[in-house]
C-alpha cells in the first residue's frame, strides 16, 4: 500500500499546510513557543500515518495511526488555546477546525478499517 495515495494522508498533509499559513499570523514572541509546538503536532499527523503504513504489520500500523490521532487532538487543543490567547482570525481558525473534524472522521474510519484486517 502506498501511503501517498491514501485520502487520510492527503487530508492530514493539507492540514499541515493550513496550520503553517495560520501560525505565520501569530505574535513573533511565540516563534519558539506555541508556533513550534503546533507545527510539530501538525507534521507528526501525516508522518505517523506514513510510518505506520511503512511498518507493514497490522498491529504496528494501528499503533502509529493511534499516535497520529493523538497528535490530531493535541493540535486541536493547542489551536483552541492559541485562539483564546491571541484572538486570531475567526474565519481561518474555523476553517482549520473544520479540517481537523474531517481528518478525525477519516482517520477514525481508517483505524476501524485496519482493525478489520487484524481480526
Amino acid at each position: 500500500m502506498d501511503y501517498q495515495e491514501l485520502e487520510v494522508w492527503k487530508e492530514t498533509k493539507d492540514l499541515v499546510k493550513l496550520v503553517y499559513s495560520f501560525t505565520n499570523k501569530f505574535p513573533a514572541t511565540e516563534q519558539f513557543g506555541l508556533i513550534l509546538q503546533i507545527r510539530r503536532a501538525a507534521v507528526s499527523i501525516p508522518s505517523n500515518i506514513a510510518e505506520g503504513i511503512g511498518r507493514m504489520h497490522t498491529k504496528e500500523t494501528i499503533q502509529f495511526l493511534h499516535i497520529s490521532r493523538g497528535s490530531l487532538y493535541e493540535l486541536e487543543t493547542q489551536l483552541l488555546i492559541s485562539n483564546e490567547l491571541f484572538n486570531l482570525n475567526g474565519d481561518e481558525f474555523n476553517s482549520i477546525l473544520e479540517k481537523i473534524k474531517t481528518c478525525k472522521r477519516i482517520l477514525n474510519g481508517f483505524i476501524n478499517y485496519y482493525k478489520t484486517l487484524d481480526a
